[in-house]
């Protein structure tokens, strides 16, 4: 049985991991790349650091109210569908921005476009559940999640360089920016539509005893799981509200910082647009690496509460150090290590949601993770706009997000992880 399972594990991670991994770095760098376009827009369209930070978090107001509804939209149509015409809706929205002319249309662009992509992320988790082992999850949620920082790994030198082609055509750099990282996401729904199969019944990529041996190893998990088949089953659950905080201070330093990175590594700098983003993407190098072999040591150990705590405190000790930096190599170190952190805890936690709950309360409980946790998306770029606009400093705003990752990795700890 272990040649079998060794053997069905690594076929479904040829086969979707790397497919499903492009399609999260074209979601999240459609999703971050307005943290570039601050260098060029905010001037151009008199935007205050507080107007661009309330603009830049409504993403996830958008994210917070759709994100429930198209997850569970996405149990009656099917994965291949749903992901497919949620990547072709985004992909035009995003393209759109390059319509902004002032903050209401900066808002209104930035809530569709959260809306649109709520489903995708929680989605792919569910898709995964579905075709995964247990003890297989949370590695490979991890490789699935490298693609969020290798976004910023591309996306920064890439955005940079978009920046350069302003007053091309008539249009800013910007507009070029967001023109042109919106495309990929409409063609790649097309071939997500032909490529995504949605239960493991159908892969025919898998032989006939390699099929047999996933469906009846996925339906005794699946039977080993309460299954309290009630929608808000999720919201019943005291472990399930507790990670969405660990997850809502997750995504406040990891936003937070992603989308005030460009804009802090300028004002200690005075760089080129293109220098920003090669240097923006240093501390998404050193997570990537991280956060899998965080993962592979989670599964292997079994144990995913100090595995998620401990990147989570030394992210929260490392934003202090960037708090404090007035230079931009050691503010590129310390946010190098928070962003680690930060991205080392995504594997061990999402593996914790998926081993409380199943079939109908797992679609709504990981929807709801996400969507609460998500908010802190909203609320980490605001309070460091906000904080910045009063003070004309990023030291306060970083203090905060930090103590907000402290608060996680604590939170974590006393969370239940399910069947370590």
């Amino acid at each position: 049985m272990d040649e079998i399972d060794a053997a069905v594990v690594r076929k479904l991670t040829l086969r979707l991991v790397p497919f499903l991994f492009l399609l999260y770095i074209v979601a999240y760098l459609d999703r971050i790349n307005v943290g570039f376009a601050a260098l060029q827009m905010r001037q151009q369209l008199s935007f205050t650091d507080a107007v661009y930070g309330l603009g830049a978090g409504m993403f996830f107001a958008g994210y917070f109210f759709f994100q429930v509804p198209s997850n569970l939209a996405l149990q009656r149509v099917g994965a291949r569908r749903w992901i497919a015409l949620l990547m072709m809706l985004w992909g035009v929205i995003s393209a759109s921005m390059i319509l902004v002319r002032g903050p209401r249309s900066f808002y209104t662009l930035r809530f569709l476009l959260g809306a649109a992509e709520a489903g995708f992320f929680p989605g792919v988790i569910l898709y995964l559940k579905n075709w995964f082992p247990a003890r297989a999850r949370a590695r490979t949620v991890a490789r699935f999640m490298t693609a969020a920082p290798l976004s910023g790994v591309v996306g920064g030198p890439l955005s940079g360089a978009l920046l350069g082609l302003h007053l091309t055509a008539a249009l800013a750099g910007w507009q070029w920016m967001f023109l042109l990282e919106g495309i990929p996401a409409v063609l790649l729904g097309g071939v997500a539509l032909a490529y995504l199969v949605d239960r493991p019944e159908e892969a025919l990529w898998l032989s006939q005893e390699e099929r047999v041996w996933l469906v009846e190893t996925l339906r005794h998990e699946r039977s080993a799981v309460a299954d309290d088949a009630g929608v808000f089953a999720a919201l019943r659950s005291g472990p399930i509200w507790m990670l969405a905080l660990v997850y809502f201070g997750l995504n406040t330093v990891s936003y937070g910082v992603s989308l005030w990175l460009p804009t802090l590594i300028r004002s200690l700098s005075g760089v080129s647009n293109f220098t920003v983003g090669v240097l923006s993407a240093i501390p998404y190098v050193a997570a990537a690496v991280a956060m899998v072999a965080v993962g592979l040591h989670s599964d292997r150990s079994g144990e995913r509460r100090w595995h998620t705590a401990v990147p989570a405190f030394a992210g929260a000790v490392a934003l202090t150090g960037a708090a404090y930096s007035t230079s931009v190599g050691p503010a590129i170190l310390a946010i190098s290590v928070a962003v680690l952190g930060v991205f080392s805890m995504m594997g061990p936690f999402w593996a914790m949601p998926t081993s409380l709950l199943s079939a109908t309360a797992a679609a709504a409980g990981i929807a709801f993770i996400n969507s609460v946790g998500n908010l802190g998306g909203f609320v980490g770029p605001y309070v460091i706009g906000l904080v910045r606009t009063s003070t004309g400093q990023f030291k306060g705003g970083l203090l905060l997000v930090g103590a907000a990752l402290a608060a996680s990795g604590a939170i974590a700890l006393m969370a239940s992880s399910g069947r370590e």
